[in-house]
């Protein structure tokens, strides 16, 4: 293996990864130092993902990526025992995976995951969270690509028909984190305005969220990501919406002349621009235009 390519890999590993020396044990947590040693090791930081990585179960695994015209891995790490192999592919820059208001790039990023991941007839069980340790003598190592990609550059390898968001899978690698953080964040939209509770309280109420809907998944995300997607949305509902704010908006969009425009476009008027109202009570366009015609916006005052 080169020098190169496992200097890169101890480089980005966490301060203190999660590892295993035996999965059916389950994994623990140290220092890197201690880590390193290990047969299976946490390869990506807690918010931060440099590798896609994925875990190809047959034979053959670290050299029939070619046949399938799939992008050369950086490292293949394989099971002399059963040909069996964890794929991994450098990133050159990293994907922030606690999402802070910049969605649209992780989304990207879940969408080439996934299309890589079907290139590859990758195990769609795989968690993510760790894989073979290159650093162990145990396994075989392979580097294939040592220049880094980018998304794009890996995105020209696949079909992606996809990143417009319709091939990303809601419970698979970085789909979870986009699933969990859409899921909070529409649901926070509307609790929030039910009390307008103090920050560490608001803090609370959507981390206990965001665990409940991460458990719906087959292979839940860790903790560490699950606290840094509510604690993001949090920050963002508490910036964004005030009980004075919301009160202002209601009024901005429900005044006698606006409801009146509204009422000639029921009858069959023009369709006056009004903005996208809906976007900030949490609701879908659909479902404000259902509520405003049966005088359920009510609710949301």
């Amino acid at each position: 293996m080169s020098n190169a390519a496992l200097k890169l890999f101890n480089e980005r590993l966490p301060r203190k990864p999660y590892f295993s020396d035996d999965l059916y044990f389950g994994v623990r947590i140290a220092g890197k130092e201690r880590a390193i040693l290990a047969k299976y090791i946490q390869f990506n930081q807690p918010h931060a993902m440099f590798w896609l990585g994925f875990d190809v179960d047959r034979a053959g695994a670290a050299i029939d990526w070619s046949d399938r015209n799939a992008p050369a891995p950086t490292l293949a790490i394989t099971n002399p025992e059963n040909g069996h192999a964890h794929l991994l592919y450098a990133l050159q820059t990293s994907i922030r995976t606690a999402p802070d208001g910049r969605i649209k790039p992780l989304r990207y990023a879940a969408a080439v995951e996934n299309a890589l991941r079907k290139k590859l007839e990758a195990d769609t069980g795989y968690s993510g969270l760790i894989c073979k340790n290159p650093n162990h003598n145990h396994w075989k190592i392979a580097v294939w690509q040592p220049e880094l990609y980018t998304l794009d550059w890996l995105a020209d390898f696949l079909d992606l028909k996809a990143a417009n968001d319709k091939e990303i899978v809601a419970d698979y690698g970085l789909g979870r984190n986009c699933t969990l953080f859409d899921k909070t964040r529409k649901w926070a939209y509307r609790a929030i305005r039910q009390g307008w509770p103090e920050y560490n309280q608001w803090l609370q109420a959507c981390y206990e969220r965001a665990s409940v809907y991460n458990l719906q998944f087959p292979v839940p995300l860790d903790e560490n990501e699950v606290s840094g997607i509510a604690k993001s949305i949090a920050k963002w509902t508490t910036a964004k919406f005030s009980e004075s704010s919301f009160h202002d908006f209601v009024i901005r969009t429900h005044n006698s002349e606006i409801q009146s425009i509204r009422g000639k476009r029921s009858k069959g008027g023009g369709r006056p621009s009004l903005g996208q109202p809906w976007v900030e009570l949490g609701i879908s366009r659909a479902t404000y235009f259902r509520k405003l015609k049966n005088g359920g916006l009510n609710e949301y005052k």
